[in-house]
Protein backbone atom coordinates (compact mmCIF):
# COMPACT_ATOMS: atom_id res chain seq x y z
CA UNK A 1 0.00 0.00 0.00
CA UNK A 2 2.25 2.77 -1.48
CA UNK A 3 0.79 5.87 -2.85
CA UNK A 4 4.40 7.58 -4.05
CA UNK A 5 2.55 10.49 -6.26
CA UNK A 6 -0.58 10.37 -5.29
CA UNK A 7 -2.62 13.12 -4.22
CA UNK A 8 -5.26 12.57 -1.69
CA UNK A 9 -7.79 15.55 -0.41
CA UNK A 10 -9.44 14.60 3.35
CA UNK A 11 -11.99 17.30 5.04
CA UNK A 12 -12.21 17.35 8.15
CA UNK A 13 -8.28 16.98 8.95
CA UNK A 14 -7.99 19.40 11.29
CA UNK A 15 -7.99 16.81 14.40
CA UNK A 16 -9.44 13.45 15.18
CA UNK A 17 -10.26 10.53 12.44
CA UNK A 18 -9.21 13.16 9.58
CA UNK A 19 -6.17 14.05 10.99
CA UNK A 20 -5.17 10.13 11.68
CA UNK A 21 -6.39 9.25 8.23
CA UNK A 22 -4.29 12.10 6.39
CA UNK A 23 -1.09 10.97 8.48
CA UNK A 24 -1.59 7.44 7.37
CA UNK A 25 -1.78 8.04 3.78
CA UNK A 26 1.16 10.74 4.15
CA UNK A 27 3.14 8.06 5.51
CA UNK A 28 2.64 5.96 2.81
CA UNK A 29 3.71 8.36 0.31
CA UNK A 30 0.62 10.56 -0.98
CA UNK A 31 0.61 14.08 -1.22
CA UNK A 32 -2.21 15.77 1.26
CA UNK A 33 -4.19 18.13 1.03
CA UNK A 34 -5.97 18.95 4.46
CA UNK A 35 -9.39 20.84 4.42
CA UNK A 36 -11.35 22.61 7.11
CA UNK A 37 -11.55 25.49 8.90
CA UNK A 38 -9.09 25.88 11.79
CA UNK A 39 -6.18 27.11 10.59
CA UNK A 40 -4.09 26.49 13.02
CA UNK A 41 -5.25 22.44 13.66
CA UNK A 42 -4.91 21.95 10.19
CA UNK A 43 -1.90 23.69 10.31
CA UNK A 44 -0.53 20.80 13.35
CA UNK A 45 -1.95 18.06 10.92
CA UNK A 46 0.26 19.91 8.03
CA UNK A 47 3.98 19.98 11.07
CA UNK A 48 2.97 15.97 11.82
CA UNK A 49 2.70 15.11 8.18
CA UNK A 50 5.81 15.94 7.36
CA UNK A 51 7.26 14.33 10.80
CA UNK A 52 5.88 11.20 9.23
CA UNK A 53 7.42 11.77 5.75
CA UNK A 54 10.76 13.43 4.94
CA UNK A 55 9.72 15.77 1.43
CA UNK A 56 5.57 14.90 2.36
CA UNK A 57 3.53 17.57 0.63
CA UNK A 58 1.20 18.59 2.88
CA UNK A 59 -1.46 21.78 1.56
CA UNK A 60 -3.72 23.32 4.05
CA UNK A 61 -6.75 24.50 1.80
CA UNK A 62 -9.42 26.73 4.06
CA UNK A 63 -13.26 25.73 3.36
CA UNK A 64 -16.31 25.29 4.89
CA UNK A 65 -17.57 21.97 4.01
CA UNK A 66 -21.26 23.41 3.36
CA UNK A 67 -20.00 25.81 1.04
CA UNK A 68 -20.45 23.94 -2.30
CA UNK A 69 -18.61 26.66 -4.27
CA UNK A 70 -16.00 27.15 -1.60
CA UNK A 71 -15.51 23.31 -2.30
CA UNK A 72 -14.84 23.35 -5.83
CA UNK A 73 -12.98 25.74 -5.53
CA UNK A 74 -10.69 23.52 -3.39
CA UNK A 75 -10.42 21.08 -6.19
CA UNK A 76 -9.80 23.28 -8.35
CA UNK A 77 -7.06 24.69 -6.48
CA UNK A 78 -5.60 20.94 -5.97
CA UNK A 79 -6.12 20.34 -9.51
CA UNK A 80 -3.87 24.04 -10.29
CA UNK A 81 -1.11 22.27 -8.10
CA UNK A 82 -0.75 18.80 -8.37
CA UNK A 83 -2.20 18.07 -11.53
CA UNK A 84 -4.23 15.34 -9.99
CA UNK A 85 -6.55 14.23 -7.39
CA UNK A 86 -6.29 10.64 -6.96
CA UNK A 87 -8.75 9.84 -3.14
CA UNK A 88 -11.09 12.09 -1.56
CA UNK A 89 -11.88 11.09 1.85
CA UNK A 90 -15.26 13.02 2.58
CA UNK A 91 -14.82 13.04 6.36
CA UNK A 92 -15.99 16.36 7.85
CA UNK A 93 -19.13 15.46 10.47
CA UNK A 94 -20.51 16.76 13.67
CA UNK A 95 -23.21 15.31 15.98
CA UNK A 96 -25.54 16.90 18.09
CA UNK A 97 -27.77 14.53 20.24
CA UNK A 98 -31.45 15.51 20.63
CA UNK A 99 -34.18 12.97 21.12
CA UNK A 100 -37.15 13.70 18.41
CA UNK A 101 -39.37 15.56 20.71
CA UNK A 102 -36.83 18.00 21.29
CA UNK A 103 -35.12 18.13 18.01
CA UNK A 104 -35.10 21.83 16.43
CA UNK A 105 -35.55 21.96 12.69
CA UNK A 106 -32.05 23.79 12.69
CA UNK A 107 -30.43 20.75 13.90
CA UNK A 108 -31.63 18.53 11.56
CA UNK A 109 -30.79 21.17 9.06
CA UNK A 110 -27.16 21.00 10.45
CA UNK A 111 -27.24 17.40 10.53
CA UNK A 112 -27.48 16.92 7.01
CA UNK A 113 -26.01 19.50 5.57
CA UNK A 114 -22.44 19.17 7.52
CA UNK A 115 -22.75 14.80 7.47
CA UNK A 116 -24.41 14.35 4.31
CA UNK A 117 -24.66 17.24 1.69
CA UNK A 118 -20.98 18.41 2.13
CA UNK A 119 -19.96 14.89 0.80
CA UNK A 120 -22.53 15.17 -2.58
CA UNK A 121 -20.68 18.29 -2.94
CA UNK A 122 -17.20 16.58 -2.68
CA UNK A 123 -18.16 13.44 -4.74
CA UNK A 124 -19.29 16.04 -7.37
CA UNK A 125 -16.21 18.72 -7.53
CA UNK A 126 -13.73 15.03 -7.22
CA UNK A 127 -15.67 12.90 -9.81
CA UNK A 128 -14.98 15.23 -13.00
CA UNK A 129 -11.31 14.98 -13.04
CA UNK A 130 -11.31 11.63 -11.66
CA UNK A 131 -13.55 10.85 -14.52
CA UNK A 132 -10.86 12.46 -16.89
CA UNK A 133 -8.11 10.17 -14.67
CA UNK A 134 -9.89 7.03 -15.46
CA UNK A 135 -8.99 6.22 -11.98
CA UNK A 136 -9.77 7.20 -8.11
CA UNK A 137 -10.87 6.61 -4.72
CA UNK A 138 -13.57 7.86 -2.92
CA UNK A 139 -13.91 7.31 0.64
CA UNK A 140 -17.27 8.48 3.01
CA UNK A 141 -16.87 8.34 6.26
CA UNK A 142 -19.98 7.45 8.01
CA UNK A 143 -20.80 6.13 11.57
CA UNK A 144 -21.92 3.07 13.42
CA UNK A 145 -24.99 4.66 14.50
CA UNK A 146 -25.94 4.77 10.58
CA UNK A 147 -26.27 0.57 10.44
CA UNK A 148 -27.66 0.56 14.36
CA UNK A 149 -28.79 3.60 15.00
CA UNK A 150 -29.30 5.00 18.58
CA UNK A 151 -31.88 6.95 21.06
CA UNK A 152 -30.93 10.60 20.98
CA UNK A 153 -29.24 10.76 17.80
CA UNK A 154 -32.37 10.31 15.37
CA UNK A 155 -30.47 13.41 13.12
CA UNK A 156 -27.26 12.50 13.43
CA UNK A 157 -27.90 8.58 12.35
CA UNK A 158 -29.55 9.33 9.35
CA UNK A 159 -27.15 12.24 7.99
CA UNK A 160 -24.80 9.25 8.34
CA UNK A 161 -26.79 6.13 6.90
CA UNK A 162 -27.51 8.37 4.01
CA UNK A 163 -23.49 8.15 3.41
CA UNK A 164 -24.06 4.21 3.07
CA UNK A 165 -26.36 4.42 0.05
CA UNK A 166 -24.66 7.93 -1.48
CA UNK A 167 -22.12 5.39 -1.58
CA UNK A 168 -23.55 2.59 -3.06
CA UNK A 169 -25.34 4.77 -5.53
CA UNK A 170 -22.31 6.42 -6.74
CA UNK A 171 -20.04 2.98 -6.90
CA UNK A 172 -22.52 2.10 -9.60
CA UNK A 173 -22.40 5.92 -11.29
CA UNK A 174 -18.63 6.05 -11.27
CA UNK A 175 -17.42 2.29 -11.87
CA UNK A 176 -17.13 2.12 -15.76
CA UNK A 177 -14.60 5.33 -15.35
CA UNK A 178 -11.99 3.08 -12.57
CA UNK A 179 -13.66 5.10 -9.54
CA UNK A 180 -14.14 3.02 -6.65
CA UNK A 181 -16.44 4.75 -3.82
CA UNK A 182 -16.78 2.76 -0.29
CA UNK A 183 -17.35 3.60 2.69
CA UNK A 184 -16.40 3.11 6.34
CA UNK A 185 -18.29 2.90 10.04
CA UNK A 186 -16.08 3.91 12.54
CA UNK A 187 -17.66 2.73 16.03
CA UNK A 188 -16.48 4.43 19.55
CA UNK A 189 -13.08 6.13 18.61
CA UNK A 190 -11.36 8.72 21.21
CA UNK A 191 -11.35 11.72 19.59
CA UNK A 192 -12.41 15.38 20.81
CA UNK A 193 -16.16 14.71 19.57
CA UNK A 194 -16.84 11.82 21.36
CA UNK A 195 -15.23 13.30 24.49
CA UNK A 196 -17.92 15.91 24.07
CA UNK A 197 -20.52 13.44 24.43
CA UNK A 198 -23.40 13.23 27.12
CA UNK A 199 -21.75 11.11 30.18
CA UNK A 200 -24.94 8.80 29.86
CA UNK A 201 -23.90 7.91 26.20
CA UNK A 202 -20.25 7.55 27.21
CA UNK A 203 -21.14 5.06 29.92
CA UNK A 204 -23.40 3.51 27.34
CA UNK A 205 -20.77 3.13 25.19
CA UNK A 206 -17.92 1.84 27.32
CA UNK A 207 -20.71 -1.07 28.29
CA UNK A 208 -20.47 -2.12 24.48
CA UNK A 209 -17.30 -1.66 24.20
CA UNK A 210 -16.57 -4.42 27.71
CA UNK A 211 -18.12 -6.76 25.58
CA UNK A 212 -16.81 -6.46 21.87
CA UNK A 213 -14.55 -8.40 20.37
CA UNK A 214 -11.21 -6.53 21.35
CA UNK A 215 -12.30 -4.71 24.63
CA UNK A 216 -10.98 -1.27 23.58
CA UNK A 217 -11.73 2.47 22.42
CA UNK A 218 -10.63 2.56 18.89
CA UNK A 219 -7.90 5.20 17.62
CA UNK A 220 -7.77 7.39 14.53
CA UNK A 221 -5.44 5.44 13.61
CA UNK A 222 -7.19 2.12 12.97
CA UNK A 223 -9.64 3.94 10.92
CA UNK A 224 -6.95 5.30 8.93
CA UNK A 225 -5.73 2.17 8.37
CA UNK A 226 -9.01 1.16 6.51
CA UNK A 227 -8.85 3.94 4.28
CA UNK A 228 -5.67 3.30 3.32
CA UNK A 229 -6.86 -0.06 2.01
CA UNK A 230 -9.75 1.35 0.61
CA UNK A 231 -7.54 3.39 -1.66
CA UNK A 232 -5.03 1.02 -2.24
CA UNK A 233 -4.60 -0.95 -5.18
CA UNK A 234 -4.88 -4.28 -3.18
CA UNK A 235 -8.93 -2.73 -2.60
CA UNK A 236 -9.12 -2.77 -6.32
CA UNK A 237 -12.15 -4.97 -6.61
CA UNK A 238 -13.74 -3.36 -4.16
CA UNK A 239 -16.30 -0.48 -4.18
CA UNK A 240 -19.71 0.55 -3.13
CA UNK A 241 -19.33 -1.62 0.00
CA UNK A 242 -19.04 -0.37 4.21
CA UNK A 243 -16.94 -1.46 6.05
CA UNK A 244 -17.32 -1.84 9.83
CA UNK A 245 -13.89 -0.23 12.26
CA UNK A 246 -15.76 -0.99 15.55
CA UNK A 247 -13.53 -3.54 17.52
CA UNK A 248 -16.90 -6.32 17.44
CA UNK A 249 -18.64 -3.80 19.33
CA UNK A 250 -21.62 -4.44 16.97
CA UNK A 251 -22.40 -8.16 16.28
Amino acid sequence: MKFDGKVALITGASRGIGRGIALELCKRGADVVLVGRDRAALDETAQLCAGERPGAVAHVAIADVVDQAAIEAVVAETMARFGRVDFAIANAGQSIDALLLRLKADVIDKMLDINLKSAFYLCGAVAKPMMKQRSGAIVLVSSIVGLTGNAGQAAYAASKAGLLALAKSLAKELGSRNIRVNAVAPGFIETAMTSNLPDAAKEALKAQIEHSALGRVGTPKDVGGVVAFLCSEAAAYVTGQTIVVDGGMVP
